[in-house]
């Protein structure tokens, strides 16, 4: 959260942690003017925060004596989903969002009774999430950036990097975010292209949010637009593979793909995989991990990145 709101509830957090400070101290902090600090006072008077307010050479603001926020209280089950949300957070390694996660942690800490207090330490304490090291994006903020963008439904403009293509300048429509296998994805309207595309989030710099607003579709699924639309790009290559199992254990192995059985049709020997990749090796080398048997039916390409992964392997067990 940033801007003024988020000024506000700094000015509450820093009323309860000192006795009193004056217009110009939380000025300083804030990095505002004295009279916008006046304006979040009012803000916090019509929450309903009771601020006092002494005039003078040594006056300032302080909250009320005895004035405390209610306890926050959370159900078990709100517990897990909180303390999963802030392991997940963290794990995914990025960043702009470790002060926040730290600063979310210690809010709560703060304001939750006791007991949910030992229900979140035990939960943090006592669960690993092994999450897909995400991809270092070329900007920090970028995240930032575009959530907002996408709440706000602003335009963005940003240079989008491709391997083996000169960079371009596009903008887009940002519908929405997406992370999957270790990558994030925004998915939405590219005026370049005057098309859906799909954008790795790695491969974006320079982003500035534009003037111009938009209306996100009713109901936009952007994890399904992503699969739709790895299907449709050009440079992907289509893949047949024969897939010597039933179509519950091979969707339990498309860890990738939230519909993975939609892929699948029936054949006299299992399944038969119709995809698309944008690299043989990397799709070898996730057939090479499958604990069931599977043909490789087209295309030559990957074949060929098979057999190479698999020569790889035997080598490393020192045969030849």
């Amino acid at each position: 959260m940033t801007g003024p709101i988020a000024r506000v509830l700094t000015v509450l957090e820093l009323l309860q942690s000192h006795k009193r400070l004056s217009g110009a101290e939380l000025a300083d902090k804030l990095g505002v003017d004295r009279r916008t600090v006046r304006r979040y006072i009012t803000v916090l008077e019509d929450m309903g925060v009771p601020v006092t307010t002494e005039q003078g050479r040594h006056g300032g603001y302080m909250l009320v004596p005895g004035f405390k926020l209610p306890p926050m209280m959370f159900t078990d089950e709100e517990v897990m989903a909180v303390s999963l949300g802030l392991l997940a957070a963290h794990q995914l390694g990025l960043a702009e969002a470790a002060p926040a996660i730290e600063s979310v942690q210690a809010k709560l800490q703060r304001v939750m009774p006791d007991g949910l207090k030992r229900r979140a330490r035990a939960v943090s304490e006592t669960t690993k999430l092994l999450l897909p090291k995400p991809t270092q994006l070329l900007d920090e903020r970028l995240l930032l950036t575009l959530t907002s963008a996408v709440r706000e439904e602003q335009r963005i403009g940003f240079i989008y990097h491709r391997p083996g293509s000169n960079p371009t300048y596009r903008q887009a429509d940002p519908y929405g975010l997406l992370f999957q296998n270790g990558r994030w994805y925004m998915s939405g309207y590219c005026h370049l292209r005057n098309d859906m595309r799909s954008f790795r989030l790695d491969r974006i710099a320079g982003v500035e949010l534009q003037p111009q607003k938009f209306q996100r579709p009713a109901g936009f699924d952007v994890a399904q637009h992503f699969t739709q639309s790895l299907n449709s790009m050009g440079e992907n290559h289509r893949v047949l593979v024969i897939l010597h199992t039933d179509a519950e254990t091979a969707a339990n192995s498309f860890t990738f793909c939230q519909d993975a059985q939609a892929l699948f049709q029936p054949h006299a020997d299992g399944l038969l995989l119709d995809t698309h990749t944008d690299s043989f090796e990397w799709f070898a080398s996730w057939l090479a991990q499958l604990h069931f048997t599977f043909t490789v039916v087209e295309p030559v390409g990957l074949k060929d990145a098979l057999q190479k992964r698999a020569a790889q392997l035997v080598e490393a067990c020192g045969r030849k």
